[in-house]
C-alpha cells in the first residue's frame, strides 16, 4: 500500500506540479472570463515559483542531505559485501531501446565496478526492481546485468536482487539474501542525497554499513544566490523535495530509525 500511495501521492506534492496546476487554473479562468481567479492563480505562481526557479533552492535543500554522510576518509582494509542501490537506469526506455540506458545517477554503477575490483573476494549485490506503478516487463537488475556484461566485466560476481521497488525493499529484501553475519563489513553504494534514507532503512532492518555515497549534485561551500537555469533550479527543487517528503513519510511509517539518520 505504502507503495502504490507514493507513486499516487508524489506528482500531486511537487513544486512543479503546483506551478502548472496554477498556470492552468490561470488559463482556465481567463477563457471563462473569471478575470479575478486568472489574476490571482497567475500571480501566486509568479510570486511563488519564479524565485525559485531563478534562485538554487533546490540545491540548497540538497546540500545538507548529501553532506549528512561524508565519504569514508579511508575504505576499510577488509570489506565482506557491497550493496549497490538501483536508479541509474531507465527500465522502460533500455526496453525500447534494446540497450542499457542510464540517467544522472549511474555513477553508482561505476562505483560498483570500481569497488568490484579493490575488493576481488567481496560479495556484490545490486538491488532494484521495477518501480513502475503500472506492472510492465523488465527490471533494473536486468538492465545492469546486460550493462555491466557489455563492459567485459564478470556479472557473475553479483547477486542480482529484482524485487525492491523502493529504498525500504532494496535493505529488507537484500538483508534477506545476503544474511550478513554479526562483525562483517558492507558497504552501501547510493546517491548522496539518497544517502540518509538508505542508511536509516538499513539501519532499521538490522543491517549495518559502511556509507560510500556517490552522484553528487551540489558543490562544497557557497552556492551562487542567482541563476537563470530556470529549468535545471525547478528540477533540483522538485528532486530535494522528493527526498525530504520521503525522509518524513519513512519516519511515519517506521521505515528509517530516525527522521534524519546521522554517522
Amino acid at each position: 500500500m505504502g507503495f502504490v500511495l507514493s507513486k499516487i501521492l508524489w506528482p500531486l506534492l511537487a513544486p512543479s506540479t503546483w506551478l502548472a496546476a496554477l498556470l492552468l487554473l490561470a488559463t482556465l479562468g481567463a477563457w471563462a472570463g473569471r478575470w479575478r481567479v486568472a489574476r490571482a492563480s497567475l500571480t501566486l505562481a509568479f510570486v511563488l515559483f519564479m524565485p525559485l526557479a531563478a534562485v538554487p533552492a533546490g540545491a540548497w535543500l540538497t546540500r545538507p542531505l548529501e553532506d549528512r554522510f561524508p565519504p569514508p576518509a579511508r575504505l576499510p582494509e577488509q570489506v565482506d559485501g557491497i550493496v549497490v542501490l538501483g536508479g541509474s537506469f531507465r527500465v522502460d526506455l533500455s526496453r525500447d531501446r534494446d540497450a542499457p540506458q542510464v540517467n544522472e545517477y549511474s555513477e553508482r554503477i561505476f562505483e560498483l565496478m570500481s569497488l568490484a575490483a579493490r575488493y576481488p573476494a567481496a560479495r556484490i549485490v545490486f538491488t532494484g526492481g521495477n518501480a513502475s506503478l503500472v506492472p510492465e516487463e523488465g527490471t533494473e537488475a536486468d538492465v545492469a546485468r546486460t550493462l555491466l556484461a557489455s563492459t567485459g566485466f564478470d556479472a557473475a560476481r553479483v547477486t542480482f536482487e529484482s524485487e525492491a521497488r523502493n529504498t525500504y525493499e532494496n535493505a529488507l529484501y537484500t538483508k534477506r539474501l545476503v544474511e550478513p553475519a554479526a562483525g562483517q563489513t558492507w558497504l552501501l553504494v547510493t546517491s548522496a542525497q539518497h544517502m540518509p534514507r538508505a542508511i536509516g532503512c538499513f539501519r532499521r532492518v538490522g543491517f549495518p554499513v559502511v556509507p560510500v555515497p556517490v552522484d553528487y549534485q551540489t558543490k562544497r561551500g557557497d552556492t551562487a544566490p542567482f541563476n537563470l537555469a530556470f529549468g535545471g533550479n525547478l528540477r533540483m527543487l522538485d528532486t530535494a523535495v522528493r527526498e525530504w517528503v520521503g525522509l518524513v513519510a519513512y519516519r511515519l511509517m517506521d521505515r528509517t530509525d530516525a527522521f534524519l539518520p546521522a554517522p
